[in-house]
């Protein structure tokens, strides 16, 4: 008889197979198994918040599965991963195996590799109940904020709404930002730059007005601009001070959850749910040349920055091996994690530094490469030398009147030969300065004015609402992809490029719930909840006596809400047509139901009609001369196809576009490639595509 070993995935269950051999059986549970059944709210409220957990829907077959493989094993080992979410569905799994709580039956791999395996193995544990209680808080109070709220928006703002407790206040956030930028007053600010040589020397260096002896001076105006450009009319200008210095620059640390979330939006333009995906694949175990299957990283779901010391001394050595002495630091870095940090884990890093991405590029998908990547050169580079600068900065006297000049040359390369973090807001150094000496006189090349204005705060991107959900305590890491995809998939915000933009229906909703739950939508309180339920994990506090204080106050203030907004429908701009009711005159409304948006009668109730919402694409029918119109798949893809359909039966993936075929005169179709070539579909027809022209 063979031992029985639970993991989550499949493919994590094939690499543990290949590393423990003979003697197991390794399954897959797909997950979770039980939860809190979706049709209502299961949760008993009066009963000390009792879980009423059902199996999920469409796994009864793999938990009959899952028995009888227990039932004809040695022994069941419960492996699934090493955080929350997963001691809840080994706890979960123990129940509806009718394994003995206290036996030491839970093992964790924080790497699946053979050591990961091997230690792991090594050192069985009963299942953590601090853990499984604050995840079940968790999923309760989130159960209680969601199946309470979603009603009451759904009721008086549109039909299909739902409200979170953390996704509630990343919108409000979204939305706080774009009042802040309606409400920004540009102030007006202008510069004076010089273009200067240091002769013999011919390249030209920038010098930016600064002020006078007395201190800076700020210009405001064009006339004040204009005025000073005058005082500098054929002024000498000569070098009055020269500091030379050196600045050190230190690597980023190793990632952990919400940096690789926010370092991949940058470098690699990933959404969070794309990171996390080829993040768990890596995790899981992809196949390395002359190895097999094997996990190439630790594991991902992680707020710690602590590193091994086995892998420490790995790193240390390739890195004296491919790059000499001088690229490591005086002895190995430790990087404090932040005060709040669950610490279970280790940072992400590689579960070998010496298998490189090169060794690795031709079995691994473009996503997991262009991943593995970021996180390996992260790593190393961490633990390398210090950049040095060389750097001047100048003060250039010009009448009465003081400019800057500064610049930066690198002395030692250091990590920067390998990895350098994406810094949005990074100090410019400028290019370096030519030899300069006090009192050298300066040839003037070019002096003028220019206007600016102060911008607002930029909205947020997806890197940047991530850092400051997680500075503010908001959630955790693990959940900010589920958050953001929410939000975005909600129609709650908008992305317009890489920045969110709320919707109407964003602004409303927060606008209301600001109003009538301001605890559930304010950072602080939202963050002492997240504080409670980490103190829930290391068993200083009961989950039921965290979820009753914040029961007893949430739910007189749901009661309230619903009471003062009985009968009230807030109606949004954006569900306004202009399309008229061919039955009874009155204006055609958007609504909302189970298969998406339709158009229906405001006179509802006295006046039920309802139709389908058409996108007219503006473009003609090549097959029919009928209207082509945008529709969607059962699985929402978007495709085209003609208004006279089923009588014409013309469809495409590609949009058509504004360009008729020079050829036969029919409407061309655009490729959803990079080049977006125009291409006709018209049988016979001998045009061969085109790039599309300006403005397509």
């Amino acid at each position: 008889m063979a031992k029985l070993v639970i993991v989550e995935s499949p493919s994590k269950a094939k690499t543990i197979q290949k590393y423990l051999g003979k003697g197991y059986e390794v399954i897959a549970s797909m997950g979770h198994v039980r939860d809190l059944p979706s049709a209502r709210l299961s949760v008993d409220v009066k009963d000390h918040f009792k879980p009423k957990y059902s199996i999920i829907k469409g796994k009864e077959k793999l938990v009959k599965e899952l028995k009888a493989a227990a039932a004809k094993s040695e022994g069941v080992l419960l492996a699934t991963d090493p955080d929350r979410e997963g001691e809840a569905i080994s706890w979960h799994l123990a129940y509806i195996l009718d394994l003995d709580k206290d036996a030491p039956n839970r093992v964790t791999f924080n790497e699946i590799t053979p050591t990961g395996i091997q230690e792991g193995m090594a050192h069985p544990r009963t299942i953590d109940q601090d853990l499984v209680d604050a995840q079940q808080a968790r999923r309760i109070l989130d159960r209680l904020v969601g199946y309470t709220l979603s009603p009451f928006l759904a009721k008086t703002v549109r039909r299909g709404l739902s409200a979170g407790r953390v996704q509630s206040v990343a919108v409000r956030m979204v939305v706080d930002r774009e009042e802040e930028i309606r409400a920004f007053q540009p102030q007006e600010y202008w510069s004076l730059d010089a273009k200067l040589t240091a002769p013999p020397a011919r390249a030209q260096f920038a010098a930016a007005f600064y002020g006078d002896e007395s201190g800076e001076i700020k210009i405001t105006s064009k006339e004040q601009a204009d005025g000073i450009l005058a005082q500098l009319d054929g002024a000498a200008f000569t070098v009055g001070s020269v500091k030379k210095g050196r600045k050190l620059r230190a690597p980023a640390p190793p990632f952990n959850t919400s940096t690789l979330q926010q370092e991949a939006s940058k470098k690699l333009g990933f959404q969070a749910r794309r990171t996390m995906k080829a993040a768990q694949e890596l995790y899981e175990g992809v196949e390395v040349p002359g190895q097999g299957s094997m996990g190439l990283i630790t594991y991902m779901r992680t707020d710690s920055l602590r590193i091994s010391e086995d892998a420490i001394r790995d790193v240390t050595g390739y890195i004296h091996d491919r790059w000499g002495s001088k690229y490591l630091p005086g002895k190995p870095r430790v990087y404090k994690s932040r005060a709040n940090a669950q610490d279970g884990h280790e940072a992400i890093r590689p579960s070998s530094v010496f298998i490189t991405p090169d060794q690795v590029q031709s079995t691994l998908t473009a996503d997991q490469y262009k991943l593995y990547k970021l996180i390996w050169e992260r790593f190393v580079a961490c633990q390398m030398a210090n950049c040095t600068m060389n750097t001047t900065q100048a003060v250039i006297h010009a009448g009465p009147y003081r400019f800057r000049a500064s610049g930066y040359s690198v002395a030692f390369e250091g990590f920067t030969v390998l990895y350098e973090e994406t810094v949005e807001d990074e100090e410019k150094l400028g290019k370096p300065l030519p030899e300069l000496t006090e009192g050298a006189v300066l040839k003037v090349h070019s002096l003028e004015g220019n206007q600016h204005f102060t911008q607002p705060p930029p909205r947020y991107t997806e890197a940047s609402l991530i850092k400051t959900l997680e500075e503010n305590g908001i959630g955790r890491p693990s959940t900010y992809a589920a958050t953001i995809s929410t939000i975005t998939s909600r129609e709650y915000v908008t992305r317009e490029g890489k920045a969110f933009k709320p919707t109407e229906l964003g602004e409303v909703t927060t606008k209301l719930m600001k109003e009538r739950f301001p605890r559930i939508v304010n950072l602080k309180f939202t963050a002492q909840v997240e504080d409670e339920l980490d103190a829930v994990q290391r068993g200083e506090e009961q989950w039921v006596d965290t979820l009753q204080r914040f029961w007893d106050d949430f739910d007189k203030t749901v009661q309230k809400a619903k009471s003062e907004m009985d009968g009230v429908k807030i109606r949004l701009k954006a569900d306004e047509t202009d399309e008229i009711c061919e039955k009874c005159g009155r204006p055609m409304v958007v609504k909302i139901g189970r298969y998406g948006k339709f158009l229906a009668c405001s006179g509802y109730p006295e006046c039920k009609n309802v139709r389908k919402i058409i996108v007219d694409t503006g473009a003609v029918c090549p097959k029919c001369g009928g209207k082509i119109v945008e529709r969607k798949s059962k699985r929402g893809r978007v495709f085209y196809g003609c208004s006279n359909y089923p009588k014409c039966d013309f469809v495409s993936w590609d949009p058509p576009s504004k360009e008729l075929c020079p050829v036969c005169g029919k409407t061309l179709m655009q490729k959803k490639t990079r080049d977006k070539t125009l291409y006709c579909v018209t049988p016979g027809c001998t045009f061969s595509g085109k790039k599309p022209a300006d403005g397509e």
